[in-house]
């Protein structure tokens, strides 16, 4: 059983998912606010959260950051009605992990909810460390280095760096990528590997900025149609 936050303003499928969710084994708790979701999340642990972003009192975006601050464990997936490419894309960046566009069938939710949950968090390689060049992925601890310098990553975002480095040089698949970090049964969009694919890209850029020595790291290459490699050189 998993605790989940449902947040959503509609009565008719707040009024649906939770006793829906209930009835899979899941503890639900149902706020109708932005608000309301920030002092459930200060008051209380979530193993996932399910947030809408059309939320009567407060920017959904800005609910979903601070949603990320207060529960860092937590998996974050947004429910939106929002159809442009930009908007899902803002919703990612903000520090949800996937997201659904409405109407969705609750099959396919609980689908999602069950691949996100049995991953959890777990350390894509059995080796204790992973080199490539000055950039060192300790999976049992899971951090990531570089030449010494911490970066700091969420944990997709981990998840996704540790597979490239378990084969650097190597070109690995969208749909491999897809079933090694998410899930292996996972259907739907693909977009949230390119987003965080984005951030991890991102992450690595700014670590090299702050040495400042001309220290890089390995870089990721997009093979296009294809997926991804790490230059291990």
């Amino acid at each position: 059983m998993a605790r989940l936050l449902v947040v959503e303003d509609d009565a008719t499928i707040g009024g649906l998912l939770e006793p829906g969710l209930r009835a899979h084994g899941h503890e639900v708790r149902w706020v109708r606010s932005g608000q309301d979701a920030l002092s459930a999340a200060a008051s209380a642990e979530f193993d996932l959260v399910l947030l809408d972003l059309g939320l009567p009192d407060l920017d959904g975006v800005e609910v979903c950051r601070r949603l990320r601050a207060a529960q860092p464990g937590s998996v974050l997936v947004i429910l939106t009605a929002r159809r442009e490419e930009m908007d899902v894309v803002v919703g990612l960046e903000a520090g949800a992990d996937d997201y659904l566009t409405k109407p969705f069938r609750f099959a396919e939710l609980l689908a999602r909810i069950r691949a996100h949950l049995r991953r959890g968090a777990p350390a894509p390689s059995q080796e204790p460390a992973l080199r490539v060049g000055e950039l060192v992925v300790d999976t049992a601890a899971r951090r990531v280095t570089l030449a010494g310098t911490e970066v700091m990553l969420r944990a997709k975002e981990f998840d996704l760096l540790a597979r490239l480095a378990e084969e650097p040089g190597v070109a690995v698949s969208r749909e491999r990528l897809m079933s090694d970090v998410w899930d292996e049964n996972w259907f739907g969009s693909t977009k949230t590997l390119d987003v965080h694919m984005a951030a991890v890209r991102r992450r690595l850029s700014d670590a090299e900025h702050e040495r400042g020595d001309g220290t890089t790291a390995p870089r990721i290459t997009t093979l296009r149609g294809r997926g991804y490699r790490m230059e291990a050189g």
